[in-house]
């Protein structure tokens, strides 16, 4: 099938055609009933545990390490040095995706999976046991710069494809809701990660807190990677799953050769979802960050602040399913953008002020990114050959987070120290307006691909 049969189906007409195809499939025998609710089980449960991970690795970024491995810094170097660090996950993300996906080819999914998931909780336990400053000097910051780097490496391969099931397997008029699926994990992980801080922030001294407590949730995160392997396992490894995985074509496919076929497509929809991205650390992880280097709150009300945002961000995760299947995902993406730039104008007086406008900006700001995050996933997904979408929307999410989110934290953290908190604004209405013009191209190459020629 070539680039124009595949885009020359307007939208509608490819959701029409896709739920016949899988209709006469079925009847013929050859298709797989498999029920999406089951496939999102798996996927709830597998993406909660890396972004437990995730937020486990960000809160002690902003509560730990600027003083257990930078204590020669002032509070604001620390974070920031701590923040670099924080961004060499997402830069060796791709070339964990590019590994794993040989690794698959050669050997299978179930040992790719297994390989990428042992490689994440070992390096995330691995962090519990680094000596400190204190202990190591220099060595302490390279060790953790390696583990955060195989993290990163960990996380490109831990793509399973589930969620490219998911979507594709869902009723056409429910592609919204079931794209959301996925998503919820971010907001959960943040929960039980933010929760467990929480917890031993209160109940420890600071000295014990810095001494020995952190090094507990890395622990916790290997377990949790335990469970969310198996019950991945238990999917892609069963025969039903399999088969279906490949009557859907989701096969890895050679990097470069991704690149050199799709590339456009790529960044198309890494840009499409780029606000959602953007808005991403600067709620979860910058605002604990900046209240903590200016002492404004104590660090447990945030963290309350921050759960209640958390919950409010799982519920306009669902709500965001609702919306996108009643408005379509991109006018929903679109709309989204607007009111994040509307958002960012606001931020910066937000964050300046006293306590509860700072409790806004986190509120609204959870709000937001779970009406635009929960539709973040695959915008673009549908340009890729079928053959290429497995690939395809494992390097999208890539692109999406390293130039929408990795750098958010020390940049926007750096900028507005040195010019004031405007520099939030400028960054979220920058992906605002990548994601609105991606959204325009995106809509004009869909065009001329179902032009009649």
């Amino acid at each position: 099938m070539t680039d124009h049969a595949l885009n020359s189906y307007p939208p509608g007409a490819r959701a029409k055609r896709d739920d016949r195809a899988r209709t006469a499939r079925a009847a013929a025998g050859h298709d797989t009933e498999v029920s999406p609710g089951d496939i999102a089980v798996g996927v709830v449960i597998g993406r909660t545990s890396e972004f437990f991970d995730f937020f486990t690795y960000g809160i002690a970024s902003v509560l730990v390490f600027p003083q257990v491995f930078f204590p020669f810094a002032d509070p604001f170097t620390g974070t920031m040095y701590s923040f670099a660090i924080f961004a060499l996950a997402f830069i060796f993300r791709p070339f964990g995706t590019a590994l794993f996906m040989l690794i698959q080819k050669r050997w299978g999914r179930g040992v790719k999976l297994t390989a990428a998931l042992f490689l994440l909780g070992s390096a995330t336990a691995g962090i519990a046991f680094l000596p400190t400053h204190a202990g190591a000097g220099v060595l302490a910051i390279v060790l953790l710069a390696i583990f955060r780097s195989l993290q990163g490496i960990a996380y490109g391969g831990s793509w399973d494809g589930l969620p490219s099931l998911l979507a594709l397997n869902a009723p056409a008029s429910k592609r919204g809701w079931y794209s959301m699926v996925g998503q919820l994990a971010a907001p959960l992980g943040f929960l039980v990660a933010g929760a467990l801080f929480l917890y031993l922030h209160t109940r420890l001294s600071q000295a014990d807190f810095l001494a020995w407590g952190w090094r507990f949730p890395f622990f916790v995160a290997f377990a949790i990677n335990v469970v969310g392997l198996f019950a991945r396992l238990r999917l892609v490894l069963a025969s039903e799953y399999t088969r279906l995985l490949e009557e859907r074509e989701l096969q890895p496919i050679g990097t470069l050769e991704m690149l050199r076929t799709q590339g456009y497509n790529l960044f198309i929809g890494a840009f499409a979802s780029l606000a959602s991205y953007a808005l991403f650390h600067l709620v979860t992880i910058f605002p604990l960050s900046w209240i903590a280097i200016h002492r404004s709150q104590a660090i447990a009300d945030v963290l309350i602040i921050e759960l209640i945002g958390a919950a409010i961000g799982i519920a306009a995760t669902f709500a965001s399913g609702l919306i996108a299947d009643r408005l379509g995902r991109r006018t929903t993406l679109a709309l989204l953008a607007v009111l994040i730039g509307i958002f960012a104008l606001a931020s910066p007086w937000l964050l300046s002020g006293g306590a509860a406008s700072q409790d806004a900006f986190i509120l609204i700001g959870f709000a937001l990114l779970g009406l635009s995050y929960g539709q973040s996933s695959g915008t673009a997904t549908a340009n890729f050959l079928p053959r290429c979408r497995y690939t395809g929307a494992a390097l999208t999410t890539d692109l999406a987070w390293l130039i929408g989110a990795a750098f958010a934290p020390l940049v926007v953290l750096g900028l507005s120290a040195q010019f004031g908190l405007w520099a939030i604004s400028l960054y979220l209405l920058s992906g605002s307006a990548c994601t609105l013009l991606a959204l325009r191209i995106n809509r004009r190459v869909r065009g001329r691909a179902a032009a009649p020629r």
